[in-house]
């Protein structure tokens, strides 16, 4: 069955993707948890090797690591098996058959704890040639490749330029496609700063169960500057339909400034392109995920923390976005704040099913988020 599992881990991220030959896809892994027994995030490493043990799988065909933030990539040095070092490996560490990352990530410097990790293991697989999508144009890490010996051509099959489809993954065969938006030419070309945020990989998602399609898709952390970079070259491309979602998952935790520039009183104005993206080319049955804390309100000490999640987010997207603002999945606060659990959404041939049972699919409430005929 294909499915989304959104996992409740505060302001932080991991998706659980399972395509419908069984295969598994992360995007993100956020190890936050503590050992206090007031935490109300998961356990990540548990649910993750409990799903994998159900599935009879020890591997991941694709992790993706949309940009190298704590809340992003925390832990992964201790829960996958890497294969630039060995004391990355051994029992119990769990393969990636292909790691996911933006440029930046090969190119940081000054990096620590679980984002050194995740970029060493990228620059060991890009040397490699193999196990590695690297979004950006190639031309961004010319300067790199050549600094160990290489050349932009005999790696050019590890990139994937926005605009374009992931190479290796269809429709009919794998029930899946990727649609890459970011990082995207306006931000990789030579502007001498990087931007781990506004690099972040964006891309949609497109799954086909029996005929129908089903869009998804994934934001990183970028903010609305970005957002309108990436709607202005996607609409003068004429490729408008691959910003096209059933389920929108939230840049930054629900944050304000991925709406417009000003908080606002009670509710965030948009700019227009988030505008188009959210009323136009979103489905208003659809679903918005939001991987935070649950939503403040007015006035209490939450509210008042310059932090995301913005209440006057919220607000805009469950007031003139959705048809009903309890589509609004905030990942902390499902099916309470007091005992959030994972979200999981069914992919099928109905649409976007929130599964209501517990019970990871097996049972689903009929609440449809109708799918558009495939192409």
């Amino acid at each position: 069955m294909t499915q989304l599992t959104f996992y409740p881990l505060g302001c932080a991220d991991t998706t659980l993707v399972e395509f419908k030959d069984g295969r598994r896809m992360l995007v993100d892994y956020a190890n936050v948890a503590s050992k206090n027994a007031d935490d109300k995030r998961c356990d990540l490493p548990a649910e993750l090797k409990s799903d994998l043990k159900a599935a009879g799988l020890d591997s991941y065909a694709i992790v993706a690591f949309t940009h190298l933030d704590n809340d992003h990539c925390c832990g992964a040095g201790d829960f996958f098996w890497l294969r630039h070092a060995s004391k990355y490996q051994g029992a119990g560490r769990h393969k990636v058959d292909e790691i996911w990352v933006p440029a930046c990530a090969i190119t940081e410097e000054g990096l620590e704890d679980s984002a050194r990790v995740i970029r060493q293991e990228a620059r060991h697989r890009l040397k490699q040639g193999s196990g590695i999508k690297v979004f950006s144009r190639p031309e961004r890490l010319t300067d790199w490749l050549k600094s160990e010996g290489l050349t932009v051509e005999s790696r050019r099959g590890c990139f994937v330029d926005a605009g374009k489809l992931v190479d290796g993954y269809n429709l009919e065969g794998d029930g899946v496609e990727f649609f890459a938006h970011s990082p995207h030419a306006v931000r990789t070309n030579d502007r001498g700063l990087e931007d781990r945020n506004g690099d972040s990989i964006v891309f949609q998602a497109r799954f086909r169960v029996e005929g129908a399609d089903t869009d998804v898709i994934f934001t990183g952390d970028i903010d609305h500057a970005v957002i309108a970079e990436i709607i202005d070259i996607t609409r003068k491309h004429g490729n408008g339909d691959r910003l096209h979602w059933n389920v929108y998952h939230l840049p930054h935790h629900c944050s304000y400034k991925s709406i417009g520039p000003d908080k606002g009183v009670d509710k965030t104005k948009p700019i227009d392109q988030v505008k188009w993206l959210c009323e136009t080319q979103g489905e208003a049955r659809g679903y918005i995920v939001s991987p935070s804390k649950p939503i403040p309100f007015k006035g209490s000490a939450e509210d008042l923390d310059v932090q995301p999640p913005h209440r006057q987010a919220a607000a805009y997207y469950k007031e003139d976005v959705l048809e009903d603002g309890r589509n609004l999945l905030v990942t902390m606060s499902e099916p309470s704040s007091t005992g959030p659990k994972p979200i999981v959404v069914m992919i099928t041939r109905d649409g976007a099913v929130k599964d209501t049972s517990g019970g990871g699919g097996t049972r689903a409430a009929v609440s449809v988020i109708a799918p558009r005929a495939g192409r």
